[in-house]
């Protein structure tokens, strides 16, 4: 039954990476790290400094780190915001004093806040020593090649409450240190260099380290922290010539090219030109009145958000997403330039609230006050960035003190050592060590949810000394039990991240739901491609053509790797969808849709979105899962060569990228090429000793060439490294068990049942034993879970009966 040849045809297990890949959202977060080493300067100085000049190419320092100055290497159409403040003084004023402004400058000592005295700092095992001479500010740490060195601080990043700094190399691009200020009050814990890893240990082997990619300001940072960007980058030579219309966010990076409305402000403001001389709007809000109610204490009724409004720019870098378009402007959605990330567990709680750095976009879609209509400047002063009241007055502008500022609504009496709005609403999480951020979903406290579900809660941030179970029962006592809130699918993603048999039946119901944020039924239909069935496959189709455009992106990604008549049925008007992560979904999706089988109008558009979805791949041509993003669209296209030039330029990015060396090798079993699968696969494991991936591809290899002992320790490495994967447990289950170790086989099956009840395989695995084994009982309950599960199915279905029915 559990034969070797069964799933030795099998595809290779290689990690999927293409794109909207879950795997990569977000790269515009810097997560800067290294590992330091203090040492002599005196003679290495001009020898180990990297050059500060060479990040923005022929834009020499000005005065205050240049902010505010517009660069030689701005776009035609941009003025520069210190051409703004000659009609808008306030304005301008109120974005000087802002976080904005100062996003990133030229070190100077002006911009610089940290002390270049000589302090050393030691963190994880590794030392840094910071120094000033003149004006210029140095670190003393370990470069790439593990060895000491001394590097020039060319820029400092960020004001408060930390200040970060890059260094500029030769080859164009800026690294990230990780040590970072902390510019708080000293009374407050701050004024002090502090690693934002804390002390975990970082080699310069690492990806991490503060010189590898994953610390290149270029790709990770620079988009948000800079106006009208553009990389520069040169894959040809692996080379950045990086440049920017402002080297802070400014003015334009919201309102767009102001030069035309510059002219026309200087000619007389004359009526009659569009839009002042503006190519769009920026940030349109629309007419509002939030007045409470006198009956209820809250506004009576929402407003209408415009289309592409002032959430949608805001979003465009306070948001998790990964960037599919070049050029932005003002007035497009958010997902025509990025590809938002969904509901995931490495990003979010069960029940959405934020977990890593999302920086607040997704958690305020899935809000009430979203639902009404608010928008970012209703509570922040959009040109300083300042909150327009200070602390619960600013809740107070549309939810009436007098109501809920009271012990009948807080279930505490009202002072200033009680807690106030945000303390209950807006839950905080500390990030990079010093940072302490709010989720902005605006959510009634859930203890309950924390006893039975496991997610935070904000009583317990106070009350860590009480159960979540009393601080449940406290909040039922205060509003009664049928107090939940707007967000409600916690229970079904929980579900589904538990690997529950009843997942697919509550992630249906969170699809279904109209009311429900956008984002989350976005993921649930995601979701469900773990829980497939016909009723699924309908929630899906007819979500193609869902208004929110998240919700089309997640539907149409859903269907990749199905069948080929269904997909191009389905699929192909959406090439023509408005919003671009839509189009690009599902050309992604199409990819091994050949051009001469459809009619020329199809056939016409699917080269079009081909060449469009080329583009947007080679946006990541810096990074190695952008890499392999491209060679995996190459391989579906059947342009085998192409996909392997891929796969190898991935690998000279980041030689440790264990996702691709797996995908490189199963190119190589496709090809008929297993001595060089192989080798690719060991020398995976030799740079990441504890992956597991690439130990089960190199099981795989090992039982094609028929060397089952090796094989078998191969795969039980695989099992062993991630317990959590019951692919992995499963295919070292049918090996044991093909080698007449049934015992064995069946103790891995049921102990990776334990934490994947849903595991179709497994299940079906153990269902196959005890049918062998004439086990009743227990052919009944797998036999009732695969029914469950797959309920289409009508051989679980009939089995299911079949053993009901029998004593």
């Amino acid at each position: 039954m559990f034969l070797i040849s069964k799933w030795l045809r099998r595809e290779g297990e290689a990690k999927r990476l293409g794109f909207g890949s879950r795997h990569r959202v977000g790269d515009e977060t810097a997560l800067p790290i290294f590992g330091g080493i203090a040492v002599t300067i005196v003679t290495a100085l001009a020898l180990t400094m990297a050059d500060p000049g060479r990040g923005q190419m022929g834009n020499g320092p000005v005065a205050a780190g240049g902010i505010g100055e517009l660069s030689a290497a701005a776009p035609p159409d941009h003025a520069g915001s210190s051409a703004c403040a000659e009609c808008h003084p306030r304005e301008h004023a109120a974005w000087r004093s802002s976080h904005h402004a100062r996003a990133m400058a030229q070190a100077t000592p002006e911009t610089v806040r940290g002390d270049f005295s000589g302090l050393t700092a030691t963190a994880g095992g590794a030392t840094a020593r910071f120094i000033r001479d003149g004006d210029r500010f140095m670190v003393e740490t370990e470069g790439r090649d593990g060895k000491p060195a001394v590097f020039a601080v060319s820029h400092s990043f960020g004001l408060a409450p930390l200040q970060q700094y890059l260094v500029t190399f030769p080859d164009g691009r800026l690294q990230a240190l990780p040590w970072a200020w902390d510019t708080r009050p000293r009374e407050a814990g701050g004024q002090r260099w502090f690693h934002v890893y804390g002390d975990d240990p970082v080699p310069s082997s690492d990806s991490r380290h503060w010189t590898r990619y994953l610390q290149t300001w270029n790709h990770m940072c620079a988009e948000c922290h800079s106006t009208a960007l553009d990389k520069g980058y040169d894959a040809a030579t692996n080379t950045y010539r990086t440049t920017w219309s402002e080297i802070s966010v400014g003015c334009e990076a919201c309102h767009g090219g102001g030069r035309a409305h510059v002219v026309w402000a200087r000619d007389g403001a004359k009526p009659g030109v569009s839009l002042k001389g503006f190519a769009a709007a920026a940030a349109v809000r629309g007419p509002r009145d939030w007045t409470p109610d006198p009956t209820t204490g809250s506004p009576k009724a929402g407003v209408s958000r415009p289309a592409n409004g002032e959430l949608e720019t805001c979003g465009r870098c306070h948001s998790r997403r990964g960037q599919v378009w070049p050029v932005w402007a003002p007035g497009q959605p958010l997902a025509d330039t990025h590809r938002p990330a969904l509901l995931t567990p490495d990003l979010f709680e069960d029940d959405g609230q934020m977990k890593d750095e999302v920086f607040n976009d997704h958690s305020f879609r899935q809000s009430l006050m979203f639902e009404k209509g608010v928008t970012c400047g209703d509570c922040h002063d959009v040109h300083s960035g300042s909150l327009k009241a200070n602390g619960a007055a600013v809740c107070g502008q549309c939810h009436a003190p007098a109501r809920f500022e009271q012990a009948a609504h807080t279930g505490h009496p009202a002072g200033p050592k009680n807690p106030t709005c945000i303390d209950c609403h807006m839950p905080a999480r500390t990030y990079m060590v010093v940072d302490r951020r709010h989720d902005h979903s605006f959510r009634i406290p859930r203890p309950d949810l924390t006893a039975s579900l496991g997610t935070p809660n904000t009583c317990s941030s106070c009350h860590s000394d009480r159960p979540a179970s009393w601080a449940a029962a406290a909040v039922e006592r205060w509003h009664g039990p049928g107090r939940k809130g707007h967000q409600t699918y916690a229970a079904a993603f929980s579900a589904a991240r538990r690997h529950e048999v009843d997942a697919g039946e509550r992630l249906l119901s969170v699809a279904r739901e109209p009311a429900t944020p956008a984002v989350a039924r976005a993921t649930a239909i995601e979701a469900l491609m773990g829980w497939p069935s016909i009723a699924a496959e309908d929630v899906r189709s007819t979500a193609l053509s869902d208004p929110d455009p998240l919700v089309r992106m997640a539907a149409v990604e859903s269907f990749e790797g199905g069948n080929l008549d269904i997909r191009r049925r389905r699929l192909v008007p959406l090439l023509a969808d408005p919003v671009r992560s839509v189009r690009l979904a599902a050309t992604a999706a199409l990819a091994d849709q050949s051009t001469d089988a459809l009619p020329a109008q199809d056939r016409a558009a699917l080269l079009a979105n081909f060449a469009e979805y080329e583009v947007a791949l080679r946006l990541d041509a810096d990074r190695p899962e952008g890499r392999a993003a491209m060679a995996r669209f190459r391989l579906r296209q059947g342009r085998t060569a192409d996909a392997e030039a891929e796969y190898l330029a991935a690998l000279r990015l980041e030689p440790t990228a264990v996702a691709v060396s797996v995908n490189l090798a199963d190119l190589y079993r496709q090809t008929g090429r297993e001595a060089a699968a192989e080798q690719t696969l060991r020398a995976a494991i030799t740079l990441s000793p504890n992956a597991a991936a690439p130990r089960h591809a190199l099981g795989l290899v090992l039982v094609r060439a028929r060397r089952i002992p090796e094989a078998i320790d191969s795969l039980a490495a695989a099992a062993r490294l991630d317990p959590g994967n019951d692919r992995f447990a499963y295919v070292y289950g049918v090996a044991l068990y093909s080698t007449g170790r049934q015992a064995e086989a069946s103790a891995v099956w049921r102990a990776a049942l334990q934490g994947n009840p849903a595991s179709v395989e497994i299940l079906s695995a153990l269902l196959q034993e005890a049918l062998q084994a004439k086990d009743n009982r227990a052919a009944r309950t797998f036999a009732e879970a695969l029914a469950q599960l797959r309920p289409d199915d009508p051989e679980y279905s009939r089995l299911a009966a079949r053993f009901r029915s029998s004593p």
